[in-house]
């Protein structure tokens, strides 16, 4: 299982940081957490058939995690037409906008095989490689953190939070989870490793980085921790 950091900004982009994206290899198929920017021209620069992208799930209906997702629809929709991925999305009003942009745009109808729809908190994904969970949070109308279970691991996608002492999903305190992705835009890295050390998790990544926070993220990037302790970049690429 590999996973790819195609994007790791927050709300707007950054010189050397595009907007919130991630990109799940398991088995040879993919899997796109949150889509801020443009991810095509990332696959093809990759050599990642843009068929083998099997879902996108958005965390919440913000623009840095979802802008990207009209230009990847109207991509499938008329020239990757051997792409079928099931699209879901937290908000049935972002449906009619979506189809609506591809049509006003010169794509008519969104192809039928492209399945577009809302989902509700609770297991909204599941195929023969992965299995995805959506956690309501309290970040905004709509958001949610993600737990992706696959190969045996368990990883969890914050999304955005209000405070990871007030929302951070229950189960990274409850049972073992091997990788947390979690936001460093709205709180401190201060904030983020006090409850860290509560969890039972093995491996923590600090993503969706706002600058204000790169003095504080990097004393605590140097200190020990009881679990691996780092931060994403654009382009990082872990195996788990």
């Amino acid at each position: 299982m590999r996973l790819i950091f195609i994007g790791t900004s927050h709300g707007v982009p950054e010189a050397q940081r595009r907007c919130s994206s991630y990109l799940l290899e398991v088995n040879s198929s993919y899997y796109v957490i949150d889509m801020g920017t443009p991810i095509i021209s990332e696959l093809r620069r990759r050599g990642i058939p843009v068929s083998s992208v099997r879902l996108v799930a958005c965390t919440h209906p913000h623009g840095d995690h979802t802008n990207g997702l009209p230009s990847f629809v109207d991509l499938i929709n008329w020239y990757f037409v051997d792409a079928n991925p099931e699209i879901l999305l937290p908000s049935e009003r972002m449906i009619p906008p979506l189809r609506g942009w591809i049509d006003a745009n010169g794509g008519g109808d969104v192809r039928e095989d492209v399945k577009i729809s809302s989902y509700e908190p609770g297991l909204i994904y599941k195929d023969e490689n992965v299995s995805v969970t959506a956690i309501a949070t309290k970040h905004c109308e709509r958001s949610h953190a993600f737990l992706v279970e696959a190969e045996g691991k368990k990883i969890i996608f914050s999304g955005d939070l209000k405070h990871p002492s007030v929302d951070f999903p229950k189960i990274a305190y409850e049972e073992p989870i091997d990788l947390i992705l979690c936001e460093l835009a709205h709180f401190s890295p201060n904030d983020c490793v006090s409850e860290f050390d509560r969890m039972k998790v093995k491996h923590v990544i600090q993503t969706h980085i706002n600058p204000m926070w790169e003095p504080q993220l990097a004393s605590q990037l140097a200190k020990r921790h009881p679990y691996e302790y780092s931060a994403a970049n654009d382009g990082l690429e872990i195996m788990l």
